[in-house]
């Protein structure tokens, strides 16, 4: 028996059970499946099940760092290349459906797109949509990165850029690194300031969104803000 026959015939049996239910797979089965494509020849069960340990969500799997996932003995160069594609593919392909169908009354739409760009984030970041008069994006944006726990927002940056793309209303969203999406007094005096920045210039801010690990909040739906 061929010293590879064990894993070729666990790597054709897997296909085959993901050609007919792809639904009855596990999540690490699907991230062996991924494996499979990156790693040609080896048993790559043992890593699939160990990068599902670390990372029990596809979100927090594929927005890991590429140090973090360098980390884990291995995965290397191809290994990282397969899940950084996967995660880049998933993020467009989002995109492109918010851009398609998003509106005031997408607002989960909105904030499922937010927590998938900006929910991993090791550190804050500032995302801001810009939307046509009929709430459809014209183009989003990371306006903003900072520290641990701060991000350095600039209103003039951001109505400016507004101006510059022919934007009606905008929406902001940021991430706390914490998890936690509770808005600060900072986000809610930040958010003030923008608006009382877009009203003159007949931009709307039609919401700013708090990005946790595992939710989001909308400060429109808090009723903190005079939108």
């Amino acid at each position: 028996m061929r010293e590879d026959s064990h894993y070729l015939g666990h790597r054709a049996r897997l296909k085959e059970k993901f050609l007919k239910a792809p639904e009855g797979l596990l999540d690490y089965e699907l991230v062996e499946l991924l494996l499979f494509l990156a790693v040609p020849r080896a048993d790559v069960k043992p890593l699939a099940k160990k990068l599902i340990a670390h990372f029990p969500t596809f979100s927090e799997l594929l927005n890991a760092p590429s140090s973090r996932l360098l980390e884990i003995k291995g995965v290397g160069d191809n290994v990282l290349f397969a899940l950084k594609l996967v995660e880049v593919l998933s993020k467009r392909m989002l995109q492109q459906d918010i851009q398609k169908k998003i509106t005031i009354r997408g607002a989960k739409d909105v904030m499922a797109y937010c927590r998938q760009r900006i929910a991993f984030s090791p550190i804050e970041s500032l995302l801001v949509l810009f939307l046509d008069n009929g709430n459809g994006i014209i183009v989003d944006e990371i306006m903003q990165q900072g520290t641990v726990d701060a991000t350095a927002i600039y209103p003039r940056e951001i109505l400016k850029r507004s101006l510059e793309v022919g934007a009606s209303s905008i929406i902001l969203a940021h991430n706390h690194p914490s998890g936690d999406p509770t808005p600060s007094k900072e986000d809610i005096l930040m958010t003030h300031e923008v608006i009382k920045g877009a009203t003159p210039l007949n931009i709307a801010v039609l919401d700013h969104i708090v990005v946790g690990h595992s939710d989001a909040v909308s400060l429109r739906s808090l009723g903190v803000l005079d939108f």
